[in-house]
């Protein structure tokens, strides 16, 4: 049976710890969750994805989100990938997190063709700086393999899951568009009940 989160399920409640020692509750109490479940430290896909998150920052938390990205590498091993990140980073290398909620594994992640141009382009956009040295080059043997799918989870604060992605390859997950799209709706679905209780 399928450990997949649905909109509608209740995500519980945890304590998280980042790659830099600081906690992090989720849910959060006062917003809304978005939790990503990245791959392996250095992933040029994933870097690629994360800097489009972090250009934009200033809007997802605005819309009322936080931002808490897990990554199936050791701390140790993903700390200096993710310097000058604004978001919370946590290391889960034994997959504990990934495996509750039904975050898999699987060779389609490279193999899709759907993937090809993503990795093809993220490569060619970190390679000047890896040569040069301004950005670490990933493991050869990266902790939790290279064959991780990336999921999404919006999370309200009570832990009702909102909206879930499960992705088919490498970069198939939300952008930031799609994220806030969902929490704007989300923003109009609470304001409309409250109004519609103040009629009642």
């Amino acid at each position: 049976m399928s450990k997949r989160l649905r909109p509608g399920a209740v995500f519980a409640g945890r304590d998280l710890v980042t790659v830099t020692g600081a906690p992090v509750r989720v849910p959060d109490p006062a917003q809304l969750t978005h939790l990503q479940f990245r791959r392996f430290a250095g992933c040029p896909v994933c870097n690629v994805h994360l800097r489009s998150f972090a250009r934009r920052y200033g809007e997802i938390t605005a819309a009322g989100v936080r931002e808490v990205v897990l990554f199936h590498s050791p701390a140790d091993e993903l700390r200096e990938h993710v310097i000058g990140l604004p978001f919370a980073v946590v290391a889960d290398p034994y997959k504990r997190l990934y495996g509750e909620v039904g975050v898999e594994s699987s060779p389609r992640a490279l193999l899709d063709p759907r993937a090809f141009w993503p990795i093809l382009r993220a490569v060619a956009l970190s390679l000047p700086a890896v040569i040069a040295r301004r950005q670490p080059a990933p493991s050869r043997a990266p902790g939790g393999g290279r064959l991780g799918l990336p999921a999404d989870l919006l999370i309200a604060s009570d832990g009702r899951v909102l909206a879930a992605k499960y992705g088919e390859h490498v970069d198939d997950q939300w952008s930031v568009d799609e994220l806030l799209t969902l929490a704007r709706a989300e923003r109009t679905r609470l304001a409309t009940g409250a109004v519609s209780a103040a009629f009642a």
